[in-house]
């Protein structure tokens, strides 16, 4: 059996939405694209890389595949480290409208979401990653599927926007398994359901 990984860049108040670029979502008119770029330093990279080199396979929403599908692909030499895993391993989207084949590299569509996950959570394997992707995230968590979350909380707030942790989620505590700060301020922290 496999774990399901969430891994976020995050605000101080929860804002999860465009970290990468002004124009990534303006979708609620969200004007902040881009917030996490100027925080990167080598520690901040090692995690993101470590994180992605060592999944089995990629969970992603419609939204963050179709930007990840038109940017991956064909990514500058310098971003190969990110760049090859997530072009070779297997790709998995939550969509209610996109349809098989797709054409990204080994991805596919999943049926219903709850049900993919879970068989795929079954399988033996290294882990799979969530990387963006809010409202399955949202979903992942209502349905008790996400064993570890791997936030890179940034020292800023936004005041808007999508947030990672929305309203109506069930009550659930965590423990934190592993945290380091980076030369920027961003919190790397790793957490994992508690039984507490």
């Amino acid at each position: 059996m496999r774990k399901l990984i969430v891994s976020e860049f995050v605000t101080l108040d929860g804002v999860m939405q465009a970290p990468g670029g002004s124009d990534e979502d303006r979708r609620g008119g969200f004007e902040h694209g881009g917030w996490q770029m100027s925080y990167h330093d080598d520690q901040f990279g090692e995690f993101i890389v470590q994180g992605i080199a060592g999944a089995g396979g990629f969970v992603l929403g419609r939204k963050t595949y179709e930007i990840f599908a038109g940017y991956w692909p064909t990514a500058p030499d310098e971003t190969a480290a990110v760049r090859e895993p997530l072009n070779k391993l297997p790709k998995f989207v939550a969509s209610r409208t996109l349809r098989d084949p797709l054409a990204w590299n080994n991805s596919t569509v999943m049926g219903d979401v709850v049900s993919g996950v879970r068989a795929l959570k079954e399988e033996s394997g290294d882990h799979l990653l969530v990387i963006g992707s809010g409202n399955l995230v949202q979903t992942l968590i209502q349905n008790d599927l996400v064993d570890e979350f791997r936030l890179m909380i940034h020292p800023i707030i936004l005041g808007s926007g999508a947030r990672l942790f929305g309203d109506g989620l069930p009550k659930r505590p965590f423990e934190l398994v592993e945290s380091v700060t980076t030369t920027t301020g961003v919190l790397l922290a790793t957490y994992r359901p508690s039984e507490k």
